[in-house]
């Protein structure tokens, strides 16, 4: 998997960082393998045929940007080169669509997944959820051409997303045809919910209180001979939102236990739509925290 391009989040001064990410443009980028109809999608948003879109899979070779306004809010779309399987891509065109896909995904401040319900969830499509993970953007789940598909299809087509994708849990999903325009309209606000949570601001007292009430209500495990302290909390950037947590042997804190908290993060913010990471800095003292 390719390395994350962007350059790392200053922790000590996230509102600088935000600030520069937060001009008032929502970068959308549009993904998926080929021929699922992305350029579809944004020509109709369009109302007008500004990207070429043919029957032959891997049309669109570069990403392209395109200014586009919505009840005065701008936004950037980015129809991006689907991504193929790695064993196909031999031509150095393809490879150049692949790290300008890449590239697309993380200059973005959402991006929408598109997925094709007549094929299910492929391995490309996993893939391409992981990109969009690594890379910490916002993602909204569409599944396009659900209008061709019977009840039993579409079934089978839910478990294999969450069998499939199941780190996407915090991600809105919606049921589309681009080509129909049928289901179009919720996008926008679910676009919008997701880029609100990438941006949120979260006061330091506030993620601190919640912090030590999550641990009232339901303590962290003993770790051998220590059990974590968790102290106090604030966030150290956004797009996506991170939490550091402060405190005394937290290198014993479960994965379990990150989850809850993410859990109870979650909920109070409403971050649906962004990943959320959250990161455990331990006191230098290994000690501090031994229980008597």
């Amino acid at each position: 998997m390719m390395a994350n391009a962007l350059a790392p989040l200053n922790l000590a001064e996230p509102d600088d960082d935000a600030d520069k990410q937060d001009d008032g443009i929502i970068k959308l980028a549009v993904a998926g393998r080929p021929n699922v109809g992305k350029s579809t999608l944004i020509n109709t948003w369009l109302g007008e045929e500004r990207l070429v879109a043919f029957d032959m899979p891997g049309t669109t070779r570069d990403a392209i940007s395109v200014p586009f306004e919505r009840n005065g809010q701008m936004f950037e779309l980015i129809d991006t080169a689907g991504l193929r399987r790695k064993g196909k891509v031999f031509e150095a065109i393809e490879k150049f669509s692949v790290v300008k896909t890449l590239q697309a995904i993380e200059s973005a401040n959402v991006v929408l997944l598109l997925l094709d319900a007549t094929q299910g969830v492929t391995d490309q499509d996993a893939h391409i959820a992981g990109y969009i993970l690594e890379s910490g953007r916002a993602v909204v789940v569409a599944v396009n051409k659900w209008d061709a598909v019977d009840s039993y299809q579409r079934e089978q087509l839910m478990r294999s997303i969450e069998t499939r994708l199941p780190f996407l849990k915090f991600a809105a999903m919606h049921f589309i045809s681009a080509k129909k325009r049928q289901g179009l309209g919720p996008l926008w606000g679910a676009i919008a919910q997701a880029h609100r949570a990438a941006m949120c601001k979260m006061p330091t007292p506030l993620l601190t209180r919640l912090l030590l009430e999550a641990v009232q209500f339901q303590s962290p495990q003993r770790g051998g001979m220590y059990r974590p302290k968790l102290r106090y909390a604030h966030q150290g950037g956004m797009n996506p939102p991170i939490i550091v947590i402060h405190g005394n042997s937290l290198e014993h804190v479960t994965d379990a236990y990150k989850r809850f908290l993410e859990g109870r993060f979650r909920k109070a913010f409403n971050l649906e739509g962004t990943p959320l990471r959250i990161e455990m800095k331990t006191s230098s003292n290994p000690y501090a925290d031994k229980d008597d």
